[in-house]
């Protein structure tokens, strides 16, 4: 159990730094924010509670096999590296990632202990997301800056008609 506390520990440090404090504060105790027990067991309520997800949500990334959470009969039980993950998990997809690149990034870290080959990879990836964002920005302002020509032309057709293009 301390060998999977430990294997997901460095992640942890990359995850967290986008959530919003506020929400954190009110889901979780302080104390429990301010010193995470990597021994510490979490219900799915827990995490459901702490990330403003369902339960439902978190059974679906179990069935994709993003998270492999112990099971107690039919109960749950989420370890700290699985809590870890699933803050992978949702901040990926915030930030656009597919669930399947999710999925192989997450997975670069049982080949690689050290997280290189994980923090490499998902540079990489950024970097296209970043590249794909920006292309859509350049699409949008086009779109932006043709309407503009549309609403200024069609404005000063209306006044030229004698109608006010402001008015309904």
């Amino acid at each position: 159990m301390a060998e999977e506390a430990t294997f997901y520990a460095p992640i942890d440090v990359y995850v967290n730094v986008n959530y919003d404090a506020s929400i954190m504060s009110a889901a979780v105790p302080a104390a429990a924010q301010s010193q995470r027990d990597p021994q510490r067991i979490y219900s799915i309520a827990e995490l459901a509670r702490e990330f403003g997800i369902t339960a439902r949500t978190i059974r679906f990334y179990e069935d994709e096999g993003l998270i492999k959470p112990r099971r107690q009969g039919l109960t749950r039980l989420y370890s700290a590296g699985d809590r870890t993950r699933l803050s992978w998990i949702l901040r990926g997809k915030r930030l656009g990632f597919s669930l399947a690149e999710i999925k192989e990034l997450l997975d670069l870290y049982q080949v690689d202990s050290t997280g290189v080959q994980q923090l490499r990879e998902l540079l990489r990836r950024s970097r296209v997301h970043i590249d794909d964002l920006q292309r859509r920005r350049r699409d949008l302002d086009a779109h932006i800056q043709e309407f503009r020509d549309v609403e200024t032309q069609v404005a000063a057709e209306l006044r030229k008609r004698g109608v006010d293009p402001d008015k309904d």
